[in-house]
């Protein structure tokens, strides 16, 4: 059975090569332009790899192999199960993978090429951060909230359709729904996923009501006004934490370009990224996809960034977020099959995002990489080490926020979704929706309709960045340097040449000592926040 795996693996994965790199250079050239002959080129790309993944005869010789159990080789058994559930996923008819991935090339374009209108002129969301961020004027902060939610509008009944079809797809191959099916292709277990969020909930209830109620009372005071509204916060979803005291850098990094000095902690730490920044797109203009990602186009090499950037601290931490995928990309064992070289799980990807990220509370960093100048450095470090704390939060309640509805919107999708969004952002995030407010604002979420099924992965990322960092700190024995190179050989040692050669949670064991929870996460927060 392995020779026949072999022969299999032989026929099959250059394809899928070929194929996935072919995708990935026309999702780059359809977001970094907007234009339609690109999009048009994307939808035929990806269509074409589903196509070559629905194959039955293949999946038929995967599954008897697989059903043999003689398989003993610890790599082609991984390799096996890998490419088992990729093909699993795509056992659906060739006229329903071409309408699934017309449906939603037409959703991406849509997003891609919104611009919000504000105050009578069209607007970037970079617009939109700035004016919730700076503005004092309480109704012309409505508008620009209002504004970030007109995309929901434009594309929630589209959203509705993909939904159902990929919901079809998902109990024609023997699923509940296509969350389900998600999850479990993914190897996450849906039931140990629900424990894994209860505890996290329970775990972060009374911190997170405690720095709410700061944030409100600092933000009632700031704003004059005695009952706050979404458009109080600085974030559309209240996904970030507003700056509070003296906590606002934003200013501290105006007029620095923020690629030198992400390129600058990287290289501290035992990283060069330059190669990938030389490839990236990292400014915004018009037509451009407004967010961020980091895509490895071929496992060989070619890693590249999509950034909006502004000398801010927000993009600074994006920057750092988006790079930290990129050397996991980067930095990953070349010695292993074309399957396995690749991330152990997206979540151990954000993970890795996500602890770089985490550099920008950190004042250390702010003075030695950053140059900028703290003054009664102790005391901004307490209030810094808060601010990240209450970050990662915040982060984590939103993440609850669209992870529990889009466990609801695939379970039935013909319900009040509008309320339902508004029930659960009142519920975990304690704010308070507008008065009579009935609009899809879930749908100007652009992961629910173009990543979908997604979020679960920044929740355990984060929780698996505070496990790693802990693991970090206790092999040295302390708190490491900023810059550290220590920092990069237990990643590429520990996170990145593994690739996916484990299940994800055993991975995160080795790396570790112990498999993934929210200990590390909740001990960091409490502590942050004097619980």
């Amino acid at each position: 059975m392995e020779d026949k795996l072999r022969d299999l693996l032989a026929q099959t994965v250059p394809e899928i090569a070929r194929l996935s790199r072919a995708e990935a250079l026309a999702y780059w050239q359809a977001t970094t332009s907007g234009k339609k002959e690109y999009e048009e080129e994307y939808s035929r790309c990806r269509e074409g790899l589903l196509k070559f993944l629905s194959n039955a005869e293949t999946f038929t010789a995967l599954k008897s192999i697989r059903d043999s159990g003689k398989v003993v080789d610890s790599l082609l058994r991984r390799q096996l199960e890998i490419l088992y559930n990729r093909f699993l996923e795509n056992q659906i008819p060739p006229a329903v993978i071409a309408g699934l991935v017309r449906q939603e090339t037409e959703i991406e374009s849509k997003y891609t090429n919104f611009r919000a209108v504000y105050q009578g002129r069209q607007v970037s969301n970079n617009d939109i951060s700035q004016a919730l961020r700076s503005e004092p004027d309480s109704e012309k902060r409505r508008q620009a909230w209002e504004a970030s939610k007109q995309i929901g509008s434009q594309v929630a009944d589209k959203i509705l359709e993909v939904v159902n079809l990929r919901n079809d797809i998902a109990r024609n191959l023997g699923f509940g729904d296509y969350r389900q099916m998600t999850l479990t292709l993914a190897e996450i277990d849906p039931e140990d996923l629900a424990k894994t969020l209860s505890e996290l909930q329970t775990l972060t209830d009374e911190p997170f009501r405690k720095v709410k109620s700061l944030i409100d009372n600092e933000l009632s005071s700031r704003f004059g006004v005695s009952t706050l509204m979404p458009w109080h916060y600085s974030d559309p979803f209240f996904q970030e934490a507003p700056a509070l005291g003296e906590t606002d850098l934003n200013p501290s990094f105006t007029g620095k370009n923020i690629a030198e000095l992400a390129e600058r902690y990287y290289r501290g730490i035992g990283f060069d990224v330059t190669d990938i920044l030389d490839r990236s797109d990292l400014y915004e203009r018009p037509g451009k996809n407004q967010h961020a990602y980091c895509t490895d186009l071929d496992r060989e090499g070619d890693v590249r960034i999509l950034c909006n950037l502004r000398s801010d601290e927000y993009w600074m931490g994006t920057l750092l977020h988006e790079l930290g995928h990129g050397v996991y990309d980067k930095y990953h064992d070349p010695e292993l099959p074309y399957l396995l070289r690749t991330h152990a799980h997206t979540l151990t990807s954000e993970a890795v995002a996500m602890l770089m990220e985490r550099c920008t509370g950190n004042t250390a960093w702010l003075n030695e990489i950053a140059g900028i100048q703290l003054q009664e450095t102790d005391r901004l470090k307490e209030q810094l080490e808060f601010h990240q704390a209450l970050g990662q939060l915040i982060f984590v309640r939103w993440g609850l926020v669209v992870v529990y509805f889009e466990r609801e919107l695939y379970a039935n999708p013909t319900q009040d979704l509008d309320t339902l969004w508004w029930d659960l952002v009142e519920e975990l995030q304690l704010v308070q929706r507008p008065p009579g407010r009935k609009a899809p604002d879930w749908a100007a979420k652009i992961h629910i309709a173009t990543a979908p099924v997604y979020y679960q992965n920044y929740i355990l990322g984060s929780l698996t960045a505070s496990q790693l960092r802990t693991a970090l700190e206790r092999e040295a024995g302390a708190p490491l340097p900023v810059a550290s190179p220590e920092v990069g050989k237990f990643l590429v040692e520990k996170v990145f040449k593994p690739g996916s050669r484990f299940p994800w949670n055993e991975m995160i064991n080795r790396a570790t000592g112990e498999p993934l929870s929210a200990k590390s996460f909740a001990a960091e927060i409490s502590k942050a926040v004097g619980i």
